[in-house]
């Protein structure tokens, strides 16, 4: 089942976002991380959460520092996170 068709998953993670954030101008470096660990938390995928929120990055002051904080806490945090590389 995809998250994009589920619709309660959608109204959770619409929940987490105003629980954490409040609004697209109050989305900091800081403010992420809770909502990603939050969404970690309720089992929605936080990939699917940054997609989600990079949908609106035109409306987040400091995306860049937000994007690259968001995608540290994703690599650190899923297993996912980060391509899986053979070395020999």
């Amino acid at each position: 089942m995809s998250n994009e068709n589920n619709p309660s998953i959608q109204t959770s993670l619409e929940n987490i976002w105003i629980n954490t954030c409040g609004s697209w101008q109050n989305c900091t470096e800081t403010t992420i991380q809770s909502f990603l660990a939050q969404c970690q938390e309720n089992n929605i995928d936080p990939q699917y959460c940054m997609s989600w929120v990079e949908q609106h990055r035109s409306q987040i002051p400091n995306w860049p520092e937000v994007s690259k904080v968001s995608l540290d806490w994703v690599n650190h945090h899923t297993s996912t996170g980060s391509p899986i590389s053979f070395t020999e």
